[in-house]
């Protein structure tokens, strides 16, 4: 149980490509967005489709996986971590920042290639 106290494990579709970037030590940095949708009716019955969108950070050979399979549109289950982290933008106002440390990842579909 003791892995199960910060998890998160999401399906869905990429919003853009992968921002990558190579830090000073040679470590890759990938930055990317997935939305997934949950789909219910309401109280007229009609359907309601919500989407939520979460930000995602990768490190290291994740990183350079994700660089070289994900694209937008990409369909993907993945696995990793919720941090929280805060700085101050160009006028010295606290900004506060919720993501996903993505520790794995597994490609399940590809709209790209489809077309």
């Amino acid at each position: 149980m003791f892995a199960l106290k910060n998890k998160v494990q999401l399906i869905g579709n990429l919003g853009n490509n992968p921002e990558v970037k190579t830090l000073d030590s040679g470590k890759k940095m990938a930055r990317f967005s997935v939305a997934t949708n949950e789909t219910y009716r309401n109280a007229k019955g009609e359907k309601v489709v919500e989407t939520q969108w979460h930000n995602l950070i990768a490190w290291g050979k994740v990183a350079e996986i994700a660089e070289k399979l994900l694209h937008k549109g990409s369909e993907v289950a993945l696995e990793g971590k919720l941090l929280n982290r805060s700085y101050n933008d160009k006028e010295g106002i606290k900004k506060y920042v919720t993501e996903i440390q993505v520790s794995e990842f597994l490609l399940l579909g590809d709209k790209q290639a489809k077309a």
